[in-house]
């Protein structure tokens, strides 16, 4: 609801060759709302007028929750979003099979924003970001031996995920206002996994900077920071983007 980007790629070599992002100064309030900026977009950006031979779409949201494979019916999606997420009956909800772990991840998509890209491109895949996210992390940690803390940042959200061998033990997402909410976020996930501040490594992905008051704040509880260092250097020389922001669309 923050802000709509997009990455062209080579449908052959899979490199990508333009990426663009558009940020808006409020959070959009309404799925209506951001169908409305999304149209503005298309309208103006020529290098969303082209052809294209595939098209994913990532919904970005936290109108989303994990279920283990052995808990999971597919025809009965609604209830495992019951307790963490305020749901109508006039919602469409569908899932993702993770490809990293035994786990689908129960969502709910932007249905007006599916059926204009639908206008647009016709047949497209989609996921919601958790799941993109999660498998990444889990195929980029497998050989390591050593607890992963990695935390995603996004305007008003961050999702954290922990994993180990490639094998994910934690994750969630939460909504956040100010800095202080950030941090105990964070201190309360290590704390209930007894990880110590002191002594784990935390990776940050995503909306973050060294400069900016959510590192700072960090750096002040945990000793151990770094930023993910992408295989993909498609930002090397970029003044706008960073490598480590943009992992869920390049990596």
């Amino acid at each position: 609801m923050d802000g709509f980007s997009f990455c062209i790629s080579n449908s052959e070599t899979k490199e990508p060759i333009l990426f663009s992002k558009y940020n808006f100064s409020n959070s959009i309030k309404t799925p209506e709302l951001l169908l409305e900026e999304i149209i503005k977009i298309f309208n103006s950006d020529k290098d969303l007028q082209q052809d294209f031979s595939s098209v994913f779409a990532i919904h970005q949201n936290n109108l989303a929750t994990l279920v283990p494979n052995q808990l999971f019916d597919r025809n009965n999606l609604a209830p495992y979003l019951n307790y963490t997420v305020k749901t109508l009956k006039t919602d469409f909800i569908t899932y993702d099979v993770l490809d990293t772990t035994s786990a689908s991840n129960v969502y709910i998509p932007y249905v007006n924003i599916n059926n204009y890209l639908f206008q647009n491109f016709g047949e497209f895949e989609y996921k919601h970001h958790s799941t993109v996210l999660i498998d990444k992390l889990l195929s980029y940690s497998k050989e390591n031996s050593e607890q992963q803390f990695f935390v995603y940042v996004s305007q008003n959200e961050l999702d954290i995920v922990i994993c180990k061998e490639g094998k994910l033990i934690f994750y969630n997402s939460f909504s956040y206002s100010t800095k202080e909410d950030f941090i105990y976020y964070i201190l309360f996930t290590a704390e209930q996994l007894e990880m110590d501040p002191d002594s784990f490594q935390l990776t940050f992905i995503g909306d973050i900077e060294k400069e900016s008051d959510l590192y700072l704040i960090t750096y002040a509880y945990v000793r151990n920071i770094h930023f993910m260092n992408t295989i993909n250097n498609f930002f090397a020389d970029s003044e706008d983007f960073t490598n480590h922001a943009n992992f869920i669309l390049i990596s």
